[in-house]
């Protein structure tokens, strides 16, 4: 077996030398998407710091009824927040809400549109999985070698990280609503005249909102669940407090600052879950 290792296919260096081609070669590219999403980041984390908190959580109360109409997830919301005011850890927790807000932009921006021409381009999708299979399966930790290697360290490429691992999701959601548009539906809109752009708004994104909401949940969830691996990268956020437990074995750390993580995963779900509604 010794000749079928000595003739080892180079994976991880022609993947180093893409790497490092772009990074010499798309500097500037690579610069001004950094300040972007630098400036996305610090104009959500400044909406986010610069009121009082009971304005934020106030806020976010509105935003739960008026998706929800239900006085029980307001109310968990507001319980949920006092919780988080309670135990210290506001700055960290609008730093992750940072975070998955501004990733879940990215991966709605990118998603929706990318989901919508895989369900009207079968073959497009075909050869597409493949690459939606590796992205959700390849380990998180791989994202952030070439995520450090173009943008260094801090909220960048914690951010970039977060896109690639959830993208994924609502692709695979906005395709399966769109594709499972009824032909009945599609005839009909045809009969009546309808242009495929008329289709599109009028009879195949209202009938796929759903699977599009829930896309967005899952977005949403995931993006949460990679905080503390963004903290690695330097990405500020409740990751930070873990990351810092982890090191000094420090067991309240890190139940209070996991504890804090769920709460907002529960709030977060809770408000965006239409089955929530009562």
């Amino acid at each position: 077996m010794d000749w079928l290792t000595e003739n080892k296919i180079p994976v991880g260096k022609a993947a180093s030398t893409v790497f490092e081609w772009v990074r010499d070669n798309g500097e500037v590219v690579l610069e001004a998407f950094s300040d972007l999403m630098e400036w996305l980041i610090d104009a959500i984390l400044w909406l986010l710091q610069t009121p009082n908190p009971l304005v934020i959580v106030a806020a976010f109360i509105v935003i739960a009824w008026f998706v929800q109409r239900s006085w029980k997830t307001c109310l968990l919301v507001a319980l949920g927040f006092l919780f988080i005011l309670n135990q210290g850890y506001w700055e960290e927790t609008t730093e992750s809400l940072t975070l998955v807000l501004s990733s879940c932009m990215m991966c709605m921006a990118i998603g929706v549109p990318v989901g919508i021409v895989s369900a009207h381009r079968p073959r497009f999708y075909t050869y597409l999985r493949p690459v939606l299979d590796l992205m959700q399966t390849l380990p998180t930790f791989v994202y952030l070698i070439p995520a450090i290697v173009f943008f260094g360290i801090g909220m960048v490429p914690g951010l970039i990280a977060t896109v690639i691992f959830v993208v994924p999701a609502s692709i695979r959601l906005t395709y399966l609503g769109v594709s499972s548009t009824p032909q009945s539906l599609l005839e009909a809109a045809r009969a009546f005249g309808a242009t495929p752009w008329q289709t599109l708004f009028k009879v195949e994104l209202p009938y796929a909102f759903p699977q599009i909401m829930a896309g967005l949940n899952q977005t949403i969830m995931l993006s949460l669940s990679m905080v503390v691996i963004a903290a690695l990268v330097g990405a500020d956020g409740l990751g930070v407090p873990v990351v810092r437990a982890l090191n000094q074995v420090n067991t309240a750390l890190g139940f209070e600052s996991g504890i804090i993580i769920v709460v907002v995963a529960i709030m977060l779900d809770r408000i965006l879950n239409k089955s929530e509604r009562t």
